[in-house]
């Protein structure tokens, strides 16, 4: 039985990474079946619950407002919006909804009590629910963990060394600070990251070494290939290769046997065949419908094709971890401290995000 190790180095994950091909993944699909059912797939609905206008400069997302990408920036949806949309995901097969909005931080106020309210509402339909909201203090997580969240979600993106590469707005110890925060719950933690942005290999081991030595480890690890879109500093980036992919997931799945490792953004460009691979590999998760918040996914209904195909089932709700208690706002015993805390703002200069926030005007 392989043993959940808290402490990879840079040089180890990086061997296992160039390990050939074949006995890379007999090693983690041999792992993925000492901890998890091989035929069972947990099926996550992404909902941008309030899209665009994003303040932060992060390279490849459409959503920060410096840059000219074309999308069209949306309030806060209503708890009843929110609703029907988790109803039709449950119809559909997703065992959870994740709620995504387009903030740096979580700041006290009638709009996080609004998602307070949407995550009672899901979590009373018996699914999971996950949050993205950005960077969040103690006492925020405190109060979603008390109206029922599953999981809150604040990936890494990169290593540290080439988060700077990246974003300038808020800095890589935030991201963090906010896992920590979540800890100090019941909330379980969703955290990875992106390849395809330029990084070297060097810098996806990186990333790998700070999730895997969290302790403990994240629950469920997104890994995301870039889809690169116009307008962002990214845009020229060439797509990931579906061997990068099956590599990171493999690696992923090894240093991580646990966790649950998600097949993210960048579905659309994969074949079934590089898909089945990925499952193989040790990817036990992925985001279904027709948007990842504003990039495209693979459509609900060509994915159950592919789970009938491969003997696929979706994982039910609360298979790992039983189903929280929703507290009522009037109950609460944590209430708005109306906090402001200080996330840094490195402030360094990204050359390629300037250019992108100047083009297009």
């Amino acid at each position: 039985m392989s043993i959940t190790k808290h402490n990879w180095t840079k040089e180890e994950i990086i061997a296992i990474y160039n390990k050939p091909m074949m006995d890379l993944l007999y090693e983690a699909a041999s792992i993925h079946r000492e901890h998890h059912d091989p035929n069972v797939v947990q099926v996550s609905t992404l909902l941008s619950i309030k899209t665009g206008g994003c303040p932060e400069d992060c390279g490849y997302c459409p959503q920060a407002a410096r840059y000219h990408t074309g999308v069209e920036g949306n309030d806060l949806m209503s708890v009843n919006q929110v609703k029907a949309q988790a109803l039709r995901a449950k119809e559909s097969g997703s065992s959870r909804v994740c709620m995504g909005a387009a903030w740096r931080n979580v700041k006290d106020g009638p709009e996080f009590d609004q998602v307070l309210e949407m995550v009672r509402t899901i979590n009373k339909l018996d699914m999971e629910v996950c949050c993205t909201l950005g960077m969040l203090t103690e006492n925020q997580a405190q109060r979603l963990a008390e109206a029922g969240l599953y999981a809150y979600n604040h990936n890494l993106d990169t290593s540290e060394e080439y988060y700077k590469e990246v974003i300038s707005t808020r800095g890589f110890e935030d991201r963090l600070e906010t896992i920590e925060n979540v800890r100090k719950t019941n909330v379980t933690v969703c955290s990875g990251g992106i390849i395809g942005m330029g990084e070297s290999i060097e810098d996806r081991a990186g990333m790998l070494v700070a999730l895997s030595t969290l302790n403990p480890q994240p629950e469920s690890v997104p890994i995301n290939a870039l889809v690169a879109v116009e307008g962002t500093p990214l845009e020229e980036e060439k797509p990931v290769e579906i061997w990068e992919m099956i590599r990171m997931v493999a690696t992923t799945r090894i240093v991580m046997p646990e966790t649950q490792v998600r097949l993210s953004a960048g579905r659309t460009n994969m074949s079934r065949e590089g898909q089945a691979m990925c499952f193989f590999a040790g990817a036990n998760s992925i985001f279904a419908g027709d948007k990842l918040l504003t990039t495209p996914n693979p459509d609900v209904n060509e994915d159950m094709k592919m789970f009938e195909m491969l003997g696929l089932n979706p994982q039910k709700p609360f298979t790992k971890i039983s189903q929280p208690k929703t507290v009522e706002a009037e109950d609460s015993q944590f209430a708005s401290l109306g906090e402001k805390p200080k996330w840094s703002r490195p402030g360094h200069t990204i050359e390629r995000n300037l250019e992108a926030s100047v083009k297009g005007k």
